[in-house]
């Protein structure tokens, strides 16, 4: 057996398709810590400026996604790949991973295929409830896939690897003591607080829509917001923001996730996967808007099984508009109750022990002993908010 391992992660592109792959791999090194764990993305995602701060090594690789259609944009893509794919065998043969993983971004391709044919044991993470295509061909040749939801099931030709796991989320996603967080941010504690995002380059129908709703919910003196609006937006929803009368904090991005997670009462954010799996964790009602254009409207799959459970409300993305966005805002804060119900359910369709799960499918791949469980087994759930 082992003493440690050698873990290659691709990921990147996006924060969904990173931060699941930052999860598992802080669960991996506090469970082993001369663990080596080694990134792999592209200088074009957000990879290096998040691994870098938490300590993980990050080797850029040359990756693009297909288009569904033949075109020069398609023929560049595959020769990117295929770049890809050479320097992937490569680091493979330097690195010598015990196991690959891929959190299913286009750059996973590549490395999972070159992990694959070196005959080291492969794993893919599949975050939504509708698998994208680089994971649907993955899943293939992949030791082991672990879903989020039961209803990927169907799209995989192969059953036999499928692992309900759920979706990994990072350390530290849930705050508790809102106290310093409001004295940090200067906000209030009697208040109740809406987050909004849009994923961690911000969407500009979110960012509109909460502009044209100031005229409304500014009459709502028990409301603040805190908004992340992306670096494009930022300048003019914080001018609209400071002429309205009402607290709230405008960020371009929250490095700090957590602490506007714990100051949240509800979110009004987009339904990818890896949001979802934060917004759960932490308890969170929510106004989900999917994004339209997401790959086999994904998005709107996986805001569906959270309205349907009533951990949540949905608006589609044609339908948002300032007044139907302060309509549903101003029912939900003059509902307590209402909050309070929608935060248990969400808190119910929360799997904390995800990362831990993935964490134990590498080790026994990789041959290693596997550590101890703390005290008392798996973290309990933490209660729900209130």
């Amino acid at each position: 057996m082992l003493l440690d391992m050698r873990v290659l992660i691709a990921a990147g592109g996006t924060g969904g398709h990173l931060y699941p792959g930052i999860a598992v791999a802080q669960r991996l090194r506090q469970r082993h810590a001369d663990a080596e764990i080694l990134f792999v993305g592209t200088r074009r995602g957000l990879e290096q400026r998040v691994l870098e701060p938490l300590g993980f090594p990050f080797h850029s690789i040359s990756a693009r996604a297909l288009p569904r259609r033949r075109s020069l944009a398609a023929l560049g893509a595959m020769v990117s790949s295929a770049s890809g794919f050479l320097s992937s065998l490569l680091l493979c043969l330097r690195f010598r991973p015990d196991v690959v993983v891929g959190t299913g971004a286009y750059v996973s391709a590549p490395v999972v295929l070159a992990g694959k044919l070196m005959r080291r044991p492969c794993v893919v993470l599949e975050q939504n409830r509708v698998p994208g295509r680089t994971n649907r061909l993955l899943a293939r040749f992949a030791d082991e896939v672990h879903v989020s939801f039961s209803e990927s099931r169907r799209y995989f030709h192969r059953k036999d690897n499928l692992k309900l796991t759920g979706n990994p989320v990072r350390d530290g996603i849930v705050l508790r003591d809102r106290l310093p967080v409001a004295r940090k941010l200067g906000l209030a504690l009697d208040r109740i607080t809406l987050l909004v995002f849009g994923g961690s380059r911000g969407a500009h129908r979110l960012n509109q829509a909460v502009v044209d709703a100031l005229p409304f919910i500014e009459r709502i003196r028990k409301l603040q917001l805190i908004l992340q609006t992306g670096e494009e937006d930022h300048a003019w929803v914080k001018e609209a923001v400071e002429k309205a009368r009402i607290r709230a904090v405008v960020e371009p991005y929250l490095a700090n996730i957590a602490e506007a997670y714990c100051m949240a009462d509800f979110v009004l954010c987009r339904a990818g996967a890896t949001t979802i799996a934060e917004i759960t964790a932490c308890g969170l009602a929510s106004i989900l808007v999917p994004y339209p254009h997401a790959t086999d409207d994904h998005q709107r799959k996986n805001a569906e099984k959270l309205v349907s459970v009533g951990a949540a409300e949905m608006v589609l993305d044609e339908e948002l508009t300032g007044k139907r966005l302060a309509r549903v805002v101003r029912r939900l804060v003059m509902s307590d109750n209402q909050l309070r119900r929608m935060a248990v359910r969400a808190r119910m369709m929360a799997r904390p022990e995800a990362a831990d799960r993935v964490a134990r499918s590498i080790e026994r791949l990789a041959g290693v002993v596997s550590p101890p469980p703390p005290a008392g087994g798996l973290r309990p759930r933490a209660a729900a908010r209130g």
